[in-house]
């Protein structure tokens, strides 16, 4: 799934061999399937009986179940496991030759194409306006299956009668835990509210999750994948990771729908070239998706199944479960059990999401939609009883005795907000938040940047909240600091007065990046590290920032500061220090992107384009300042998909109208060395991959960034989708009095330009290698000034 739950589990794991047992039932009825053959590795291990059981013993770590009438499967060992057969059909049978061609059934693609043609139309979003709720249940448990195996296990062993010396959550806690409660469980409820005049709102009803007090924000935010996207199994891009199959036409709910099975094309083995990893239900009257079956490789794995309704002549999804393996759980201690006694037992995820009460059109109020997209009503679950579709068994019941104790216990709370905080860039230690991207830093001044920088948090008052910071450089010998503090006005809204001072140095040229994400900013992190010209300032400022909307932040800054050149620079033959009184106005405008309000201020959920950031700077020959200059600078940012794939851009630019000196005009974002052999450098969200870094200065400038996905996907090795992207930079700009700035630098004043190939999760890692090449008239005969390799961290994303 798009977002998926990433649950932390601290248990040891250990294999060994023991009486195994498994189950093969029919996956229509869920009748015993008898006589079912059981082998691994052409060596039969037995036969079901009448009640489709079989217990046997083997080494294997996979075998294989055939039976008359039924399509071949394969699972994973474990102690106790049921195995859901398909049937064979003749036009299963007619589906298996076209398999062996490797090819797509032409009349299920023709299907697809419609349903991509017409999701837009068939989405609920294409509606006016309308309502609905939701209640979610995650949960970690051993497989049903398994529970008596489970405690009649504990029941017969002696490894609880003695006290241990180290008490571990893996070993005392593993049977009061999974004997009458579950080791996880979220429960939410959601009211969904959309109109095209005022977009969409979600209200966070209630919630809980076990062990937690203070719940993850950004967690309970989280949105299933299929509820108004395109599924990936369909989205036109993924065409080549899949081969599809049209199977049938059934009737489900009064309406018919073909069933197409589909299937991972890097199934190598002949004979798993017939396995299929599940089927899509599209309705042959509108198009629609009626129903998604998403099986792991081995079927009982996992399954995903996500179910629509058609409602007001468009398709809401309805009902969503999933049931996903997590692991392995070997009971037991290496020093106190033999190996014979050691019992194996799986954990699975388990999600189920019911959509209700739905309404369209619905009466549309301003106030219901105001805020941030996400509003949390109630965190504490004592409401869920109102939205719950089947009452809690008891089992789940005791899962929030049972786990909250243990959470007090192991303060499983105070690491959830770490969590919480390291998604914002931040490390959360009580009531103090530390900087991650603070700690190490590298520029081509200071080398090594070693610093820490900390932020008291809401835990010691919710309006009011100072913070510090010091760094050091290791080649240029400075220390630098910062002290400030934020008085918010509301706890509804980001909405607070900041003021501050400091004693620190910065890049020449730099393009303002306030108001960017901690991914941007990560994203820019190697911008300066062949830019050396650095300019020492001093001061301090006033500002105030608010959240006008959920989409709209704007922000104002009065500052007076001391400013030095810290390279060989004059600026109009005046000297390289000077006073700065300034102003600073900032907006930033993103009306698509989800946002929800937490105790430590606004959280972005999803980035969603486009995107705008403008700044306006203004200096003032008042208060002792020395200039009188307007400084713009503009980015927007927007990406969108097409048949051809999917293209990004970013469009940026800045001017300078005055006199200034060289540090508040703009540097060209170069990230190469000409010292160098060749130019390796990582990834700027900004900056030029072969432009020499800290060459370049100009007053006025325009610059583009695109960048097309190609709509082809592959699996070289691993589990990561890789793909290709095309990459065009370029800047041209002018500077209309480059005698004002004595020092040795260059106008670009002519098209500068690179082209470069993007391999996107190179060789199934978790970066992307890029490389490019420079044209047009900054070109040289110098390969190697020409060529450059850049690195990303894929999480980055665009």
């Amino acid at each position: 799934m798009k977002k998926s739950l990433q649950l932390l589990f601290f248990l040891i794991f250990f294999l060994g061999y023991s009486q195994l047992k498994i189950k093969v039932v029919d996956d229509s009825s869920q009748k015993p399937v008898p006589n079912a053959k059981i082998s691994c590795d052409d060596k039969i291990l037995g036969y079901t009986n009448t009640q489709g059981v079989l217990e046997f013993q083997t080494g294997c770590k996979n075998i294989n179940i055939e039976a008359n009438s039924y399509q071949k499967e394969t699972t994973t060992v474990e102690s106790s496991m049921e195995v859901s057969l398909l049937k064979n059909s003749s036009k299963t049978t007619a589906i298996d030759a076209i398999v062996i061609e490797d090819k797509s059934d032409p009349r299920a693609l023709e299907i697809l194409k419609k349903v991509n043609k017409l999701f837009n139309e068939n989405s609920p979003k294409s509606l006016g306006s309308y309502s609905f709720k939701s209640y979610e249940k995650v949960s970690l448990d051993i497989d049903e299956d398994s529970l008596t195996q489970f405690n009649q296990y504990f029941d017969e062993l002696n490894l609880f009668k003695k006290k241990r010396e180290k008490d571990s959550l893996s070993n005392i806690n593993a049977r009061k835990i999974f004997a009458k409660s579950k080791l996880f469980l979220w429960e939410r409820a959601q009211e969904f509210l959309y109109s095209k005049k005022f977009g969409e709102k979600i209200n966070i009803l209630d919630n809980r999750i076990s062990g937690l007090k203070q719940p993850i924000y950004e967690m309970i935010a989280l949105q299933q994948s299929n509820r108004d996207v395109v599924p990936e199994q369909l989205k036109p891009e993924n065409r080549g990771l899949y081969r599809f199959f049209l199977s049938d036409t059934i009737e489900l709910d009064g309406r018919k729908n073909f069933v197409i099975r589909f299937r991972e094309v890097n199934y190598k083995k002949p004979d798993r070239k017939r396995k299929y990893n599940g089927a899509i239900y599209v309705d042959t009257e509108t198009y629609g998706i009626k129903k998604i079956e998403n099986f792991s490789k081995n079927k009982n794995d996992g399954i995903i199944t996500s179910t629509w309704v058609f409602y007001s002549n468009k398709w809401f999804l309805a009902h969503e479960t999933a049931k996903l393996k997590m692991g392995k759980m070997a009971m037991g201690d290496k020093d106190h059990i033999d190996r014979k006694d050691k019992k194996n037992f799986n954990t699975y995820a388990y999600l189920t999401s019911k959509y209700f009460d739905f309404e369209s059109p619905i009466e549309e109020k301003a106030k219901d939609f105001k805020g941030y997209t996400f509003s949390v009503k109630n965190i504490d679950g004592h409401s869920l009883d109102q939205y719950r579709t089947d009452q809690l068994t008891e089992r789940e019941q005791n899962t929030y005795k049972t786990i909250d104790s243990l959470g007090k216990r192991y303060k499983i709370d105070s690491k959830a907000q770490m969590i919480s905080g390291l998604l914002n860039g931040a490390i959360r230690v009580g009531s103090v938040d530390f900087a991650v991207d603070e700690v190490v830093n590298y520029n081509s001044y200071e080398g090594f940047r070693l610093g820490l920088k900390a932020k008291v948090n809401e835990n010691f008052n919710p309006y009011i909240s100072p913070d510090y910071y010091f760094a050091y450089g290791v080649k240029d010998r400075t220390w630098k600091y910062g002290m400030g503090i934020d008085v918010k006005t509301t706890l509804e809204k980001n909405s607070f007065f900041r003021f501050d001072f400091y004693d620190d140095v910065t890049a020449s040229g730099e393009f303002y990046r306030r108001l960017w994400n901690f991914k941007m900013r990560m994203m820019n992190f190697g911008n300066n590290l062949n830019n050396d010209k650095y300019f020492h300032f001093k001061g301090a400022s006033l500002s105030y920032l608010n959240d006008v909307t959920n989409g709209l932040t704007l922000a104002l800054a009065v500052r007076r500061n001391t400013e030095e050149a810290q390279f060989d620079y004059q600026f109009k033959d005046s000297g390289s220090s000077f006073k700065n009184f300034n102003t600073l106005f900032t907006l930033k405008y993103s009306p698509n992107s989800t946002n929800i309000m937490t105790p430590q201020g606004k959280s972005l959920i999803d980035q969603k384009y486009p995107e705008l950031y403008f700044n306006y700077e203004q200096s003032y020959k008042m208060a002792g300042g020395d200039f009188n200059y307007s400084r713009f600078d503009a980015l927007f940012v927007h990406n969108f998909k097409t048949v051809i794939g999917t293209t990004g851009f970013r469009l940026y630019g800045g001017m300078v109208l005055g006199a200034a000196p060289i540090w508040k005009n703009f540097t060209m974002n170069g990230l190469a060395s000409p010292g160098k052999d060749f130019n390796f450098n990582l990834t700027s969200f900004l900056g030029f991959a072969t432009l020499e870094g800290g060459k370049y200065y100009n007053d006025k400038f325009v610059a583009y960034y695109f960048t097309h996905r190609l709509p082809w996907y592959f699996k070289s090795f691993g589990h990561n989708v890789s793909s290709f992207d095309f990459v065009l930079r370029g800047t041209i700009g002018d500077m209309k009095h480059p005698e004002y700035h004595q020092f040795k630098f260059r106008k670009l004043d002519h098209l500068y330009q690179e082209v470069g190939l993007e391999w996107n999760n190179f060789l199934s890692s978790y970066f992307n290698l890029g490389l490019f090449y420079r044209v047009g008239y900054y070109a040289t005969p110098h390969f190697k000034e020409n060529f450059a390799i850049q690195f990303k961290l894929k999480f980055l994303e665009f």
